[in-house]
């Protein structure tokens, strides 16, 4: 894999160099010439290399990076922060990365108010950043006793149904996130998930795709993209097999047909990066930015 990174890297790099910097148009010779999706890319905060907000805002700037996922636990005493070190750039907040504590479906009714209340807390936040919404997990594997099935569903979709509320009056919404079998038991599908926003009939409860969880639990990206629907607002992507940067996992690191769908839909938000790297950020970000732009354009 080391020796393929290098080349990898040369490859994207020549990428760039032919595609430019600027978001796609999505244009082809295909009916998805149509669509009106373009990709906007967005880092975690731990994706550019800086020591300081504004050092990774510049980096970021600098690719035509067009979001910032900060994450949530500790969101309100950072607003300020953020919103100063954003202004005048071409970078909004996309999504809140969790941050919540508690979970959902727990079986003691503590841990659920416990997850209600700071959920709340980071919701406000993220209207008053102007985010797309904070994602959310129902419970992990090891937060345990858990509510068994159908109940935990149930009792799910009426706390959704308040944090929705919330969310809508905070200008922004609550995005549920699927993982796979070794991280989650109760949300593994984006079909479950879209279903659960269906149940749930509140504008502000929505879901989103992540490509790496979606290696191991999806048997396609477009079929999982496409079941969601409507209420896809957010989207991650790693590379497939380590969950580093896109690319660095060689020809595993396929996402075109995800895009196909995103392109499809007219997905108007936001593809985010969430992943590490084994190599220098320096390099393997800008090569990870082409070649997802690279994949956009043959979608």
């Amino acid at each position: 894999m080391n020796t393929n990174r290098r080349d990898f890297i040369k490859t994207a790099a020549l990428a760039t160099g032919a595609v430019g910097i600027g978001a796609f148009s999505g244009s082809c010779t295909t009916p998805v010439s149509k669509s009106k999706a373009s990709l906007h890319l967005s880092f975690q905060e731990g994706i550019a290399p800086g020591t300081s907000l504004n050092e990774k805002f510049d980096f970021m700037e600098k690719l035509g990076i067009a979001g910032f996922e900060p994450g949530g636990r500790g969101l309100a005493g950072r607003v300020n922060e953020i919103q100063q070190a954003l202004k005048g750039r071409n970078i909004k907040v996309s999504a809140i990365c969790a941050g919540f504590s508690g979970w959902l479906i727990a079986e003691a009714e503590e841990h659920r108010k416990e997850c209600m209340e700071s959920s709340k807390e980071i919701l406000a936040a993220a209207g008053e950043l102007g985010s797309v919404g904070m994602i959310l997990v129902p419970g992990f594997n090891g937060q345990q006793p858990s509510l068994p099935m159908p109940q935990a569903r149930e009792i799910l979709l009426e706390e959704l149904k308040e944090l929705g509320d919330f969310a809508i009056a905070h200008n922004t919404t609550l995005i549920l996130e699927p993982l796979n079998r070794r991280e989650a038991w109760f949300l593994r599908l984006l079909a479950d998930a879209a279903a659960i926003c269906r149940d749930t009939d509140n504008a502000g409860i929505t879901c989103l795709g992540d490509f790496w969880h979606m290696t191991w639990e999806e048997t396609s990206d477009y079929g999982a993209f496409m079941s969601a629907g409507k209420y896809l607002k957010h989207v991650h992507i790693a590379s497939r097999e380590r969950r580093k940067m896109p690319g660095e996992d060689g020809k595993a690191d396929n996402y075109t047909d995800g895009f196909r769908a995103l392109k499809e839909l007219n997905y108007p938000h936001y593809v985010s990066f969430e992943c590490g790297t084994e190599g220098k950020r320096e390099e393997t970000v800008p090569a990870a930015v082409a070649l997802l732009r690279s994949q956009w354009e043959q979608a």
